[in-house]
């Protein structure tokens, strides 16, 4: 394992002063960070790669020494490119060369468990088929590119674990608080990454990939860390935390940094830095809790080269059309909220009590909870709640849950608060430090404005938060927070892919475990799915194994009912949802057919919707839906289309299986052959899928699906279809 000298995060800080220093081009003309693709690498050594940069660059820059003092990162290991401070115009120069395929800006990219395991079916105690046989996805090596990793944590302990496999060619880069023996046999490599770093981020966060945010940590240890037994979050959500791939290995490339308002930022230029490095490290699933703004060429490469690439759907639902990472060779990930609950009881002084959900915990020297005055705090705001007496007094505001309103209450003196506000799936926000913060719903709000108003002295008590688990829960139901499809770039894919648990998920944060939610906690679920999956199958491509997980998921709850999302208003979940369904590890492990894909044909889809300056379709672009992708997306449905589907038999030899259609309303579909019969000669089988619009009129998305099925499996796919007959429409979805 090679390491770098500690004197890189110094020569790092002088070297982000210069570049600051040039932001201001000749004639005064505005500088900016530029990602120049160029494609495969075409050169055997890197640092032959990395002159053919240069070479490019100072034709623009008009000398070697300019280029040299521009170029910010060179990418040159799994594809050719680089990123560099550039004027408006000198980017337009580069883009006309001919061996330059595209020159964009870099992007901000922003970041987007005890139970969850047991929910789907990986129980630690008494492990599966899957879990079994692939060893806990033993020496398999996730990549995590996130906001670093705290490797003190008991969840990357590398007790039992053995040597570093081989075929690892990763380093331990060393940093602030980040020494060589930060690395170990669990996390076997670190990086970190500055380009395109606002100076005041990195003043607030190690400049190594040691993790001050937390949110790497997390993901990290959910996709793979190692058994922590009695992990809790001050007693609530107790048992066993471990990863879903509780053996693999974890290789760290820090790309995201802490931002002021104590979130996680980064851009085009670390993330792909990051990718770049990992395809040489020899990763074999990179996972990325983070929404990029544009389909990211770097996943591409990585998947040409066999790794599995995992993706957050987004934070920005429940509205539609706000899905992000889109690209067809990917996974894109939803997010779920499992069987567990945290109601909170509220005791009015008339002694009705009414339940609540939070994650209120009282402190080991605070004192048994007692009935105190209750207050009508309107909306809550500080000019709302200026000059009102909350001393002692529990506050009901009729708003949302804000961080403001807390710290208004606690300075005023009051002694709690209980928001009234539509359901919601985000409970970390009531993590008030000890300090009661309950969310109720609005019926449950009426009754205690009821009782508010009819009492003279009205009070309440809030008890602790208790942790209920198993069916008295509804679940798995898709997250309100979690972004819904169409795709707006690639309206003919139906995104997201999967969901998975993501809502009030348990796991490490710096020396402690902590409840976070986010599609950002529902990617590396997936992530330690793909491992055990990869551990069994390691011949399986990206999209095989992307098949399995789609095709089998569920689309119903173990009682039969289906899938809930959440929003408003709640409803049944569709594709633009939870793509294929509910991740289901056990049935993807053997999942009788799979629609796989040479990585070559992702070329053709590709060079279609990249040019110059932009990766838009343009109007002859070949239709998605003509990948041989697990679903399909008809966005303008106005004649017969037909597509080919190729499934290949990875269960017994001999199989049977029949079509089973769940035609969209208004569309005939068709499938023919109807039947597929597989031996030892034939494996593979394509069938035609025929969908003809009923009527003439402008629709909306409908969906369906088609199902093979055999004595012993299903193999499900999603398909959307929207029936047009004019080029303009409003509705979506």
């Amino acid at each position: 394992m090679g390491f770098y000298s500690s004197s890189r995060a110094i020569l790092a800080s002088a070297l982000l002063f210069c570049f600051c220093v040039q932001l201001l081009g000749v004639h005064g003309e505005s500088r900016r960070l530029y990602i120049v693709y160029l494609g495969d690498v075409k050169h055997g050594h890197p640092n032959d790669v990395i002159d053919s940069h240069h070479d490019i660059l100072s034709i623009v820059l008009g000398s070697k020494e300019d280029s040299l003092a521009s170029m910010v990162h060179n990418y040159k290991h799994g594809f050719s490119g680089f990123a560099a401070m550039l004027t408006e115009e000198q980017a337009k120069q580069l883009a006309e060369f001919p061996e330059v395929i595209s020159v964009q800006p870099s992007r901000t990219y922003t970041a987007t468990t005890t139970r969850s395991w047991d929910f789907l079916g990986l129980n630690y105690q008494m492990p599966r088929e899957l879990l079994h046989g692939s060893n806990y996805g033993e020496d398999i090596i996730i990549g995590v590119v996130d906001s670093g990793i705290w490797p003190e944590s008991r969840s990357f302990s590398d007790q039992g674990y053995g040597p570093v496999p081989s075929r690892w060619k990763g380093v331990c880069q060393v940093g602030q608080a980040w020494g060589r023996n930060n690395c170990s046999r669990k996390i076997i490599g670190a990086r970190f990454y500055t380009a395109g770093v606002d100076e005041d981020n990195l003043k607030i966060d190690f400049l190594s990939p040691r993790d001050a945010n937390g949110h790497g940590t997390h993901t990290a240890s959910t996709a793979a860390g190692s058994v922590v037994e009695a992990a809790s979050f001050h007693g609530l959500a107790t048992g066993v935390a471990r990863g879903g791939a509780p053996h693999a290995r974890i290789a760290v490339y820090k790309s995201l940094w802490t931002s002021p308002d104590g979130g996680t930022i980064g851009s085009t230029a670390t993330v792909l830095a990051a990718i770049d490095d990992a395809i040489h490290d020899g990763v074999d699933v990179l996972s990325l809790s983070l929404v990029a703004e544009e389909n990211s060429f770097g996943a591409l490469h990585a998947v040409q080269k066999g790794i599995t690439v995992v993706y957050a759907a987004g934070n920005r639902g429940h509205r539609p059309q706000t899905v992000g990472n889109t690209a067809p060779w990917v996974i894109t990930v939803a997010a779920s909220k499992i069987d567990r609950s945290f109601p909170t009881v509220i005791t009015l002084g008339n002694k009705q009590r009414i339940v609540g959900q939070s994650l209120y915990y009282q402190g080991k020297n605070s004192s048994s909870s007692s009935f105190k005055s209750l207050a009508f705090g309107g909306p809550c705001t500080t000019e709302a709640l200026n000059g009102t007496d909350l001393r002692e007094k529990i506050v009901l505001c009729a708003s949302p849950i804000s961080t403001t309103t807390v710290h208004d209450v606690q300075n005023a003196g009051g002694s709690g608060l209980i928001f009234v506000q539509y359901t919601t799936d985000i409970l970390s926000d009531t993590d008030c430090k000890g300090f009661p913060c309950v969310l109720v719903d609005i019926d449950t709000g009426k009754k205690i404005v009821k009782y508010s108003a009819a009492a003279s002295s009205p009070v309440a008590r809030i008890d602790p938060t208790r942790t209920i688990t198993g069916k008295e829960t509804l679940a798995p139901k898709v997250a309100a927070f979690s972004s819904r499809g169409p795709s707006t770039d690639y309206p003919d894919i139906i995104k997201p892919d999967i969901a998975a648990p993501g809502a009030n998920i348990l796991a490490a944060k710096g020396d402690s475990y902590e409840i976070m939610s986010g599609t950002s906690m529902a990617t590396p679920h997936v992530t330690g799915i793909v491992a055990l999956l990869k551990a069994l199958h390691p011949k399986w491509s990206p999209a095989a194994i992307k098949s399995a997980i789609v095709t089998t998921a569920s689309v119903t709850d173990e009682r039969g009912m289906p899938i809930l999302a959440e929003g408003s208003p709640r409803k049944i979940a569709d594709p633009f949802d939870y793509g294929g369904g509910h991740i289901n590890p056990s049935r993807a492990a053997d999942p009788g057919l799979i629609y796989d894909i040479d990585p070559s044909d992702y070329n053709y889809f590709f060079s279609c919707n990249i040019n110059k300056t932009s990766s838009s379709c343009n109007a002859t672009s070949v239709p998605g839906y003509y990948l041989n992708l697990p679903s399909i997306s008809v966005p303008e449905l106005r004649y017969p289309i037909t597509v080919s589907k190729r499934v290949t038999n990875v269960g017994e030899v001999d199989a049977v299986y029949h079509a089973t259609i769940q035609s969209p309303p208004g569309v005939k579909m068709e499938v023919e052959p109807p039947v597929l019969v597989f031996n030892a000669t034939n494996k593979v089988h394509t069938f035609q899928i025929k969908l003809s619009p009923m009527w003439m009129l402008q629709g909306d998305y409908i969906f369906g699906s088609l199902t093979w099925h055999s004595d012993q499996r299903t193999v499900r796919i999603p398909i959307a279809a929207r029936i047009t007959i004019h080029d303009f429409y409003a509705d979506v979805a």
